[in-house]
């Protein structure tokens, strides 16, 4: 991860915003109701200001916190020590602020098995002020769902970017790791119901089959995990087919993310999990901090390692100014979107350029 001034550990850096970021997050975001048990998770390498603030809304709206610290796991997905894993089963909800993530951890299967609702909301003071606490909880919500909507009424999406990308994905609304990354709800923000798991603001996935997913993928903002990558310096190039990725070029960054891949040895890490939408409009460049990245206003992200493949680990690659199409309605053209009913809603959002 690349540090900058937002990452620098001062109590000073937003600290009367940050109040206001942890009741939206309580009370708008992730709705807690009095008496609930709720289990908030961090690592060792979690931003303690943003914990604290939110673990205090929840007390404040008559909720009872358990906070659960521990030791950040080598990478992403892998389990937590035990205890861990059964706090969160006795929880009604969860909300992980691991930078090291849990999400499709055992823990986070066992957890959505005994029907714990989840917010895996990993980041820094920075990052929450701007992905939440700014944004347009109603508008950006109708964008998502916009988004959704449009490209679930394809049988085909097609997405291209100046760097490379030449991608085309067999559409279908109920497959792939949809049900994840849209929460509770239909678009990635609202929640509803229980077992499930819901994703910062700004971001939707729209279902594809699994084995229909051809041609080039070319990642130019940030790839995370491994942690030795974070902000690009140059593309990494993944040829995909039937869903796979066959094979990756370019430099050293390439290099060290295959390496990474193969020393899974497991043929889910190579089959695209998920594809994605990126529309936070408080996120206009990459950080290293991939919770925040993949939220850059206009990106697509695609995620590799597949939990319905039983992939033992998971990561995310970041398209900026991607061209996208829903079979032949041109949606967004080099990170802008051009589709009206679109555009009015970034327009809304107070997006430059609309």
């Amino acid at each position: 991860m690349e540090l900058d001034k937002a990452l620098e550990p001062t109590p000073e850096w937003y600290w009367m915003e940050m109040g206001g970021v942890g009741r939206k997050i309580v009370e708008e975001f992730f709705p807690i109701k009095p008496g609930e048990n709720v289990v908030v998770t961090a690592d060792t390498i979690s931003d303690w200001r943003v914990v604290e603030e939110t673990v205090k809304a929840i007390y404040g709206v008559g909720a009872i916190p358990t906070l659960v610290v521990h030791p950040t796991t080598d990478v992403a997905t892998a389990d937590p020590p035990e205890p861990v894993t059964a706090a969160l089963q006795a929880a009604d909800a969860w909300i992980e602020f691991n930078d090291s993530y849990l999400l499709y951890s055992n823990a986070w299967k066992k957890a959505m098995a005994a029907g714990v609702r989840c917010f895996t909301l990993g980041g820094d003071v920075d990052s929450l002020v701007r992905m939440v606490g700014r944004v347009n909880y109603a508008v950006l919500d109708s964008l998502a769902n916009k988004l959704i909507e449009l490209s679930n009424r394809a049988t085909e999406m097609h997405v291209t970017s100046a760097s490379g990308t030449d991608l085309r994905v067999k559409v279908d609304p109920a497959g792939s790791e949809g049900h994840v990354l849209k929460g509770g709800g239909e678009s990635g923000i609202s929640f509803a119901g229980t077992g499930s798991t819901q994703v910062p603001p700004g971001q939707a996935t729209f279902g594809h089959v699994p084995g229909r997913v051809e041609g080039a993928l070319v990642f130019d903002g940030a790839v995370y995990p491994p942690t030795e990558i974070g902000v690009l310096r140059e593309p990494v190039t993944l040829e995909i087919s039937k869903g796979k990725i066959t094979k990756i070029s370019g430099g050293r960054e390439a290099r060290t993310f295959e390496k990474w891949l193969e020393s899974w040895d497991h043929p889910g890490m190579f089959e695209i999990a998920h594809c994605t939408y990126g529309f936070n409009p408080g996120v206009k460049r990459c950080k290293g901090e991939i919770g925040h990245d993949e939220r850059v206003f206009g990106c697509m992200e695609f995620g590799m390692g597949a939990a319905w493949a039983d992939a033992p680990a998971h990561t995310d690659g970041i398209v900026l100014e991607p061209s996208v199409w829903a079979d032949d309605v041109l949606l967004e053209e080099d990170g802008k979107y051009v589709h009206p009913e679109l555009a009015e809603l970034a327009q809304k959002l107070g997006v430059s350029g609309y």
